[in-house]
């Protein structure tokens, strides 16, 4: 079944540098029964929230901004890291005339957020975090783990292909979206493309792919954000990791044990049968569960 475009409009934010890309669905923000903020992850972009977006109620008003540097921002130019998003989301709201909202982070936005969150506690009803987002521990070898990491992606986003038809088939061919294709997840891959000469390439900016991914690493202030974040918190889990393997999710099960048992006001839950990309994407029970915990962030926001 041929799935509908849920983003009823877009628009251009200005930002430092240029204009941030933000797309939204439901009513205009001083309509709305509430707002939500929501941020991609570190390679992706607004399309990431498709399938979210449409199962939400049409009386809630879903910001979705492409990140700097990545979908129609882009062009947008450094400074990149978590801080510069964090200034492009307030922007963001601003413009929204938005005092605060709900937000809501996937992968590296879930960082994204948590700092916004810790950063501007008064524009933060409540924050859903998604399969990322923990205050880990600066790793034993972050250099080396880093460059292993920037590498692969670095390497990725250099690649080109012939046609959008072999880039599509790339990104189908993914683990990840073995069972859950869908018109979501294609309409996702083709937003990604840009014109290379005769062929194309993944439109994400290589140099805020690195900034960013080296500040989750190497950054004190993003890594622990999470610890000064004073709203409500609802952190969801994905079983398996970035290409379907149960034995590689983002956030280990012994890693969350310790989490849950240190922030016993976390609303935590367990998402099964999704892995990392199926947690808010395409044919599947995880974009169900993330617009649940959505509309829990909401009721409590309007309850307080």
């Amino acid at each position: 079944m041929e799935r509908s475009d849920p983003f009823s409009s877009r628009t251009e934010i200005p930002v430092a540098g240029g204009a941030l890309h933000v797309a939204r669905t439901g009513r205009a923000p001083d309509e709305a029964t509430g707002l939500v903020l929501a941020a991609h992850g570190v390679t992706a972009s607004l399309m990431t929230w498709r399938t979210v977006a449409r199962a939400l109620h049409p009386d809630v008003c879903f910001l979705a901004p492409d990140l700097r540097g990545r979908g129609r921002s882009a062009d947008l130019p450094a400074p990149y890291g978590i801080a510069a998003h964090v200034d492009d989301l307030i922007a963001v709201l601003d413009d929204a005339g938005a005092a605060r909202a709900v937000l809501v982070g996937h992968s590296m936005g879930a960082y994204v957020m948590a700092r916004l969150a810790a950063e501007h506690p008064e524009r933060v009803a409540s924050v859903v975090l998604l399969d990322a987002g923990l205050p880990l521990p600066r790793p034993a070898e972050p250099e080396r783990m880093l460059e292993t990491a920037l590498a692969n992606t670095v390497m990725r986003l250099s690649i080109t292909f012939p046609s959008v038809g072999a880039y599509i088939d790339g990104w189908r061919g993914h683990p990840a979206f073995a069972t859950a294709w869908n018109d979501d997840i294609e309409a996702y891959a083709r937003y990604d493309l840009r014109a290379d000469g005769g062929a194309v390439r993944c439109v994400a900016a290589a140099a805020a792919v690195q900034a960013d991914s080296e500040e989750m690493v190497l950054d004190h202030a993003t890594r622990t954000a999470l610890e000064r974040v004073e709203a409500p918190v609802w952190l969801l889990r994905a079983e398996r990791g970035l290409f379907d393997d149960a034995d590689s999710p983002l956030i280990a099960a012994g890693e969350l044990r310790r989490f849950a048992a240190t922030h016993p006001w976390v609303h935590i839950e367990r998402v099964p049968d999704v892995n990392h990309y199926t947690l808010v994407m395409g044919d599947g029970p995880g974009p169900q569960r993330v617009v649940a915990a959505v509309e829990q962030a909401l009721s409590v926001a309007q309850a307080a």
